[in-house]
């Protein structure tokens, strides 16, 4: 058996783990971060990518925010539209903060590439990670690679393996309570190489369902609409696709729509969850380990990023004084800001989609809060600074 001694294991690499490592590096903290796929598999994900401030601000920190501001497309408001009626919110004005569109893919490359330059340790393809010891004066983590067993002493372990992994269920079931709400149809996502309708996001309500206009850069878009969770992508055509889109869009956003072959087609559940607490013993948990939230209101990275942020701070303070107090009370910082974004991402889903139960009352409901954030200032400002995202 290997056996090898850092500061923190990071169970995951992707871009909540990558950044922790990135920022704990700069500081002195030595981390190894254990991946179950391959790099190229990882970079292969297909994720939506607006960023928040507070993520656009840890990049910077992490010193992998060049290519973002250059290739990142700065957006300073998203338009809202219910049947032919559309308005726009104006995050600039509103709140003096914008957001950035970058794909989450390209954060995570821009990750690796710094890891990779500062020789940061990063093993692919591990399986059988487990996690020992929490509770004594030392964690262990262990895992096998290439048919050979590893084994890893650390001060603390960071799960950042998404809600699958094995860090969440690590937590004996009688400490941990779970939050669900599974909401009742999908997202289906198509890529596409067409120039953008809209320079900015569209969130579209109508009487067929939600759909969403989103860009990946000048010549790459990417589209949603509801649909069931019966679905399947093999089920809808690119044409099918294209004409369920313009029916749930403006008539003139829908005339602009320019289309073209998919790249890319899958569908997505939908669901709201929190697993509290999100430390125990020397075990953190960030990002999806702990919660997931609908991707109505782009909060899933951001949220992660938010944990990063706390975690990364506490641990900064206990390697730099001696002070426990930023990990002791790093659950309860990074839950209270995670469901202030599962309350916003709720509502916006809420406001924006059609349910299988809604009835008339329901339907006149959605038209009157759509009504009442499109003519109240003080409604739109609510929704702008959730967006641009809450402070740390």
């Amino acid at each position: 058996m290997g056996e090898c001694t850092t500061q923190i294991v990071i169970i995951g690499g992707g871009p909540s783990g990558l950044l922790l490592s990135q920022l704990l590096h700069l500081r002195g903290i030595q981390s190894v971060v254990l991946e179950r796929k391959s790099k190229d598999y990882v970079l292969s994900r297909i994720r939506a990518g607006v960023l928040e401030r507070g993520l656009m601000g840890l990049m910077d920190e992490a010193g992998v925010g060049a290519r973002m501001a250059k290739e990142g497309f700065t957006h300073d408001g998203t338009l809202i539209s219910y049947g032919d009626t559309m308005f726009r919110v104006d995050f600039k004005e509103l709140t003096g903060q914008s957001v950035m569109v970058y794909g989450q893919t390209e954060v995570t490359r821009d990750l690796y590439d710094a890891r990779e330059a500062m020789g940061g340790q990063i093993e692919y393809n591990v399986e059988e990670v487990e996690i020992h010891e929490l509770e004594s004066d030392l964690a262990t983590v262990t895992y096998r690679q290439d048919g050979q067993t590893h084994k890893i002493n650390c001060d603390f372990v960071a799960g950042c393996d998404g809600y699958h992994g094995v860090s969440r269920k690590t937590i004996p079931s009688d400490i941990r309570k779970e939050y669900e709400k599974l909401y009742p149809f999908g997202w289906l996502g198509c890529l596409s190489r067409t120039p953008p309708v809209s320079h900015e996001l569209i969130y579209a309500n109508s009487d067929r369902g939600f759909a969403l206009c989103s860009m990946r850069n000048e010549n790459l878009s990417r589209y949603y609409i509801q649909c069931d969770l019966s679905d399947r992508p093999e089920d809808w055509s690119d044409a099918a696709f294209w004409a369920e889109l313009k029916r749930r869009l403006p008539a003139e956003v829908a005339e602009k729509l320019v289309t073209g072959p998919s790249i890319e087609k899958s569908i997505a559940p939908l669901r709201s969850f929190v697993s509290e607490p999100m430390r125990w013993g020397r075990l953190f948990l960030c990002g999806d380990a702990a919660h997931i939230v609908p991707p109505t209101g782009a909060k899933g990275l951001n949220t992660a990023a938010s944990d990063v942020h706390y975690l990364y701070k506490g641990l900064r303070q206990f390697y730099e004084t001696g002070d426990t107090m930023g990990i002791d009370r790093y659950s309860e910082l990074a839950l209270a800001r995670v469901w202030k974004a599962e309350r916003f991402s709720w509502w916006f889903s809420s406001l924006m989609h059609r349910y299988p139960d809604q009835s008339a009352f329901d339907n006149k409901m959605q038209v009157a809060e759509l009504e009442f954030l499109r003519s109240n200032r003080a409604a739109q400002q609510a929704m702008a600074e959730n967006y641009v995202g809450l402070p740390y």
